[in-house]
C-alpha cells in the first residue's frame, strides 16, 4: 500500500521521486524509454530484470538501465515501511540538460565490461549527503527551480562516476538507453536460481501468467515449478560433491529459501539426505 508519494519535475517529466510503502508490496516496473537510480532509505528492495536480480538494503542503491523490471519491497524492522528515493533519467531531458555537450555516458563506444541491466552499489558519504539534500527539497519544494534541479542531476552523474564500483557503474551509464533483446529461454536460464515468482517472470517477459506457462511448456516440455526444482537440486548435488560449503549455504546457493524444504526435496530425488549424499562421494573418492 502506498502511504506517501512526492515528485520533483524537470522539463515536465518526473526527475526525483520519493515513495513510502507499507509492505508486503510488489509491482511491475516497465521502463522502455527511461533509466533510473534508486536509493533505499528504509527496508529493502528485490529488483529483477530480464537477466539480473539483486537485494538492495538500506543505504544501498541500484542503477537500472531501460528495460522491464519487477520489484518486491520489504519493510524496515524499525519503521515497518519501505522508503526510497528514485532519480529518473530520460534521453530528451538529458540532452536538454547537457545541451551541445553530450556527456560521455551517452556517446561512449568503449568495449562492454558487463552485459548487466543493473548494478548495485553501497552509498558512500557523498551519496548519502546528496540524498539528504534531495529529501530537504521534498520538504520544501518551493525552494527548487529548474536551474537547481539541473545542477543536482549533473552532480549525481559526477558522483556515480567516482564510486567504488565505478567501472560497472560507468558501463551501465554508457548504455542507459540501449534496449537489450533477450529471448524467452535466455530470461529463464538467467533466473533459475533467483527465486522469482511465476508472476514476476511473466511480467519481465511481457506475458500473462497463462501465456508464460504455455510458452514454457512448449520449450521445456515441463511445468516451470518442476523444471526449476530439478535444476536447483542438480546444482545442489554438484555443490555437495565439489565444495565444502555447509548444507544451509548449499541450499541458499541452489535457490532454496527454506532448509527443511530443501532436505525433503533432495531426499525425494536422491533417496538420501544431503549429508549422506556428500558422505557417499567422500567415501567413493577415499576408496
Amino acid at each position: 500500500m502506498l502511504l506517501e508519494h512526492q515528485t520533483l519535475n524537470l522539463y515536465g517529466k518526473m526527475l526525483f521521486e520519493k515513495a513510502v510503502v507499507k509492505p508486503p508490496h510488489k509491482r511491475a516496473y516497465p521502463m522502455p524509454d527511461e533509466a533510473c537510480f534508486l536509493y533505499v532509505l528504509k527496508g529493502s528492495l528485490n529488483p529483477a530484470s530480464t537477466t539480473d536480480a539483486a537485494i538492495v538494503q538500506e543505504k544501498e542503491a541500484v542503477l537500472m538501465k531501460c528495460g522491464s523490471y519487477f520489484f518486491r519491497m520489504f519493510p524496515s524492522h524499525s519503521t515497518h515501511t519501505y522508503e526510497a528515493v528514485a532519480v529518473h533519467f530520460y534521453p530528451d531531458v538529458l540532452q536538454k540538460v547537457y545541451r551541445n555537450e553530450v556527456p560521455a555516458f551517452l556517446r561512449s563506444t568503449r568495449p562492454e565490461v558487463t552485459n548487466s541491466t543493473m548494478v548495485k552499489l553501497r552509498a558512500d558519504e557523498l551519496l548519502e549527503k546528496y540524498f539528504e539534500q534531495i529529501l530537504c527539497y521534498f520538504s520544501c519544494p518551493e525552494l527548487t527551480s529548474e536551474e537547481l534541479l539541473v545542477i543536482k542531476l549533473k552532480e549525481l552523474f559526477l558522483l556515480l562516476a567516482k564510486t567504488g564500483n565505478a567501472p560497472a557503474v560507468r558501463d551501465v551509464l554508457n548504455r542507459l538507453f540501449e534496449p537489450q533483446a533477450f529471448n524467452f529461454k535466455e530470461v529463464i536460464e538467467a533466473h533459475i536460481f533467483s527465486n522469482l515468482t511465476l508472476e514476476a517472470l511473466a511480467e519481465i517477459t511481457n506475458k500473462s501468467v497463462s501465456s508464460f506457462k504455455r510458452e514454457f511448456k512448449k520449450l521445456y516440455n515441463d511445468s516451470p515449478g518442476r523444471y526449476f526444482k530439478q535444476r536447483k537440486l542438480e546444482k545442489a548435488a554438484g555443490l555437495l560433491q565439489a565444495t565444502s560449503l555447509n548444507i544451509g549455504e548449499i541450499a541458499y546457493e541452489s535457490g532454496f529459501q527454506d532448509l527443511a524444504n530443501f532436505n525433503v526435496a533432495f531426499k525425494e530425488k536422491y533417496d538420501c539426505t544431503p549429508s549422506a549424499y556428500r558422505n557417499r562421494f567422500k567415501n567413493k573418492f577415499a576408496g
